[in-house]
């Protein structure tokens, strides 16, 4: 990982210099555009309006327009900003962990001692763990000022920033403010077919189905070229009509903790064995063995 930025953790008198580093990378199959006709790459160039030139990117600077008029800001105008210039990550309070919105967690960073001893690393590390404690703090990064939430994983400390309270949209949906009757026995089979599909979240079992078949599809594509046959590459899989409407919720409810039960069971079914982000079948199985084992 290459450190993509240098400062000090900082609260009240302690301060803490530390590396940052991004927590997560982009795994997508890179493609790129092509003229449909003959196969060329499109490429975009900045060109400036007035003259026709193209124009280095060295040479670009920042602007605002109010309408009126267009104020230019150059590089040198932004790194002026004080806030720009700060190398500190400010410690502005300690909250309950519970009370950070998972909708406003945004990008996440891993945080690394940069001294000679990480006494005060560890000493906010262990001290977050034994409160129950999320630090949130204020820094810049890249010409924004951000907030985000401090936080322990494993040994490490994480960054990770958060929506501003003016970037989540309200939802306000009034086909929710409709009264709804839930009866106790609705609730009661929903309730069982939770616990039918219950199980130790791992996300290692889990894998980009997309991004494989598209893998697929890419060496397909490089062995036989314009002759791919796409239905012998992947099969003629039925398509379901997901955005059907569940007419009858009871029947459903039954006919998916009854069938979720013959699998725990081992029971004879349709569905393939392997698990896959959209089918819960093996996940209740593996429940099912972890029950057996602990009652055994």
């Amino acid at each position: 990982m290459r450190t993509i930025w240098k400062g000090a953790l900082t609260f009240g008198l302690v301060n803490v210099p530390v590396k940052v580093y991004s927590a997560t990378e982009d795994h997508d199959v890179p493609l790129h555009q092509v003229h449909a006709a003959d196969g060329g790459r499109i490429r975009y160039q900045r060109i400036c309006e007035l003259d026709g030139e193209v124009v280095p990117y060295a040479d670009i600077d920042k602007a605002y327009d109010n309408g009126d008029r267009t104020v230019v800001l150059t590089a040198d105008d932004i790194a002026s900003l004080p806030a720009e210039r700060s190398r500190e990550i400010e410690v502005v309070e300690f909250v309950p962990s519970d009370q950070i919105d998972l909708l406003t967690l945004d990008k996440a960073y891993y945080l690394e001692p940069d001294s000679t001893s990480p006494k005060a690393y560890v000493l906010l590390r262990r001290t977050l763990e034994q409160t129950d404690r999320t630090a949130i703090v204020r820094f810049s990064l890249r010409q924004k000022t951000r907030l985000a939430a401090l936080r322990v994983r494993g040994d490490v400390l994480v960054l990770q920033t958060l929506l501003w309270a003016d970037e989540v949209r309200e939802a306000a949906f009034p086909s929710l403010a409709e009264p709804v009757k839930i009866s106790a026995k609705e609730l009661e089979l929903s309730a069982s077919l939770v616990e039918s599909f219950s199980s130790d979240f791992d996300p290692d079992e889990f894998v980009d189905e997309y991004q494989q078949e598209l893998r697929t599809l890419i060496d397909a594509k490089l062995e036989k070229g314009d002759a791919l046959d796409t239905a012998e590459t992947f099969g003629d899989e039925a398509k379901t009509d997901a955005g059907g409407e569940v007419i009858d919720l009871m029947a459903a409810l039954k006919a998916s903790v009854e069938r979720s039960r013959a699998a725990r069971a081992g029971g004879a079914t349709d569905e393939k064995p392997a698990k896959k982000a959209s089918d819960h079948s093996s996940t209740a199985k593996k429940s099912a063995k972890s029950k057996a084992k602990k009652s055994a």
